[in-house]
């Protein structure tokens, strides 16, 4: 007699540890699930997930709650017009000609001046004194600010990381998150102001002078849009350099391959976005009640997408438990467009308008970091364990190498 297993607690320290497991049993069990202590439903399957993102009647009115506690009011909670209009004052800055020619020069600065604190040393762990610090210092710069509040910057991004990966409610861990709202505030509007009055050559700038049809971005939609791209900016390219090397550091012949043919970095990236993406689950909340796998949910309910489980359904990708940059089951040429087929940057309308800048960033870095360590080995009796739960990525990644002469 087969007996069905029970259903994981996402909350539980047992799927912080090792979420992969759950997800199978997930997937093959309870493809639609009522969480009791978050108070959400969870779809894991590949086709479930994608049409949450895609599909209209799955809102982002979640994120009432979930987000504009920490950031105030932003582009993830608009629709329709007001969505478009927004989207296309920001989308700009990171796309094209304008990325490439205005912010590449930032992102490659940053890169070496990260890489030459350890390029003689003949160690480094990546995390600590790379990934971390590299997507908020470019942010910081592309703004326009002050480089000597990197730091500051660097605690403000933690703190909002953690409230929003806060499912178990912690009161510390939610407070602190509101002090940084008010910090972040105090900190932005004066200068927000005197962009207007004073505009440089900086994104800071130029969002305060976007306008579209008469509309721009106010003050506050400016301050919010900052926090956001802190965040998701942020975390996403920290844990995804992360993430690639440990993959690629887990399999030596790949990395051999991306070490003789740069070329292959971008399908590295790609499948280390589906095989380890840094945001594991996003949530949504239905306008009208809607069937999925059979399971009726209520209009107002909030869904749990798991984005960790999706990717991985074998209804979708061959041998899905295999990290593989060379697999044909995974679209690399559109692997940062709303046409992507993985779903580390969900799809549809609120495809992540930062993709490419990630994209870039890690590019930027890789290729750097090859160049400063082309025998890079993990050190000796390192396991790289990722951490986290709503989103993931390696705790620590020592690495050795040979320094240049």
């Amino acid at each position: 007699m087969t007996v069905r297993p029970e259903a994981p607690d996402i909350t539980s320290p047992e799927f912080a540890a090792d979420p992969y497991g759950s997800y199978r049993v997930l997937r093959e069990e309870f493809p639609v699930l009522w969480h009791e202590p978050m108070q959400s439903y969870v779809i894991s399957r590949y086709e479930d997930v994608a049409r949450a993102f895609r599909d209209p009647v799955f809102t982002t009115a979640n994120y009432d709650w979930q987000l504009e506690p920490v950031h105030g009011r932003t582009i993830l909670q608009l629709s329709g017009r007001e969505h478009a209009v927004r989207r296309g004052l920001v989308a700009p800055a990171f796309r094209g000609d304008e990325l490439q020619q205005r912010f590449l020069p930032v992102i490659e600065h940053n890169a070496r001046t990260l890489i030459d604190g350890f390029r003689t040393a003949g160690k480094v762990e990546l995390v600590g004194q790379f990934s971390t610090h590299f997507p908020i210092n470019v942010i910081v710069d592309m703004l326009g600010l002050d480089q000597a509040d990197h730091a500051r910057f660097q605690r403000w991004y933690t703190s909002i990381i953690a409230f929003l990966g806060n499912l178990s409610q912690d009161p510390d861990i939610a407070a602190a998150g509101l002090r940084t709202r008010e910090e972040l505030a105090a900190y932005m509007l004066p200068i927000i102001a005197e962009r207007r009055e004073n505009p440089g050559d900086d994104l800071l700038s130029r969002l305060c002078l976007a306008e579209i049809d008469g509309t721009r971005m106010s003050d506050e939609d400016i301050k919010a849009f900052v926090s956001l791209l802190l965040a998701a900016g942020g975390e996403t390219t920290d844990k995804a350099v992360a993430a690639l090397f440990a993959n690629l550091l887990r399999n030596p012949e790949q990395l051999a391959a991306v070490r003789e043919d740069r070329d292959l970095i971008a399908p590295a990236l790609a499948e280390t976005l589906r095989y380890t993406p840094p945001v594991h689950m996003i949530m949504r909340q239905p306008a009208e009640d809607v069937e999925i796998g059979g399971v009726t949910i209520p209009a107002g309910s909030t869904v749990t997408c798991l984005i960790g489980a999706a990717n991985r359904d074998p209804g979708r990708y061959r041998d899905p438990e295999r990290f593989d940059i060379f697999r044909d089951d995974l679209k690399t040429t559109s692997a940062f467009s709303a046409a992507a087929d993985h779903l580390a940057f969900a799809l549809g309308r609120h495809f992540c308008v930062g993709a490419l800048l990630a994209k870039t960033e890690v590019e930027v870095g890789a290729n750097l970091l090859l160049d400063a360590m082309p025998d890079m080995r993990l050190a000796d009796g390192a396991v790289p364990v990722e951490r986290g739960v709503f989103t993931r990525g390696p705790g620590s990644l020592p690495v050795e190498f040979t320094p240049a002469a």
